[in-house]
Formats: structure tokens, sequence, C-alpha cells
């Protein structure tokens, strides 16, 4: 199960497994902004931001280098054809 898994996230040819990581990050930043500014911790709230901010980056980079960039390298191969 572990093995499938992993090649799933490294070589999933549906393109759901690579953003995934930044999106279950990005969740957990918004989880902890939300604590922060429930409590009135400005620490927390930051942290939560700063999270949030940096995965869903890399939800848009991961999905344009795992899927997008496979998708047109395709594209390419058969206009080549």
């Amino acid at each position: 199960m572990r093995k499938a898994l992993t090649n799933a996230v490294r070589h999933g040819e549906e393109g759901h497994a690579p953003p995934l990581i930044g999106t279950f990050a990005g969740g957990a930043g918004a989880i902890l902004l939300a604590i922060g500014a429930a409590n009135d911790s400005g620490v927390l709230a930051i942290i939560g931001g700063i999270v949030l901010a940096i995965a869903l980056t890399a939800t848009a980079v991961l999905n344009h280098a795992g899927v997008e960039y496979e998708f047109y390298k395709r594209l390419d191969t058969l206009e080549k054809k």
C-alpha cells in the first residue's frame, strides 16, 4: 500500500496526487490562522497565514510541474507525428 501511494505521488498520471500535498498543507495553514485569530494570538495567526500562502503557491507549482507539463509534453509529441 505504501509503495503504491508513493508511486502515485511521484508518477501519478491522473494528476491528483502532487497538488494534493499543497492542498493539505494549505488546510493546515488555514486552521492555524483561524485558531490564532479566534484566540487573539498574533504569532499563531501570522504562522498560519505564512503556511497558507506558501501552500497555495506550492499547489500551483506542483500542478504546473506535475500535471500540466506532462500534458503539454504529450501533446507536443503527438503534434510532431
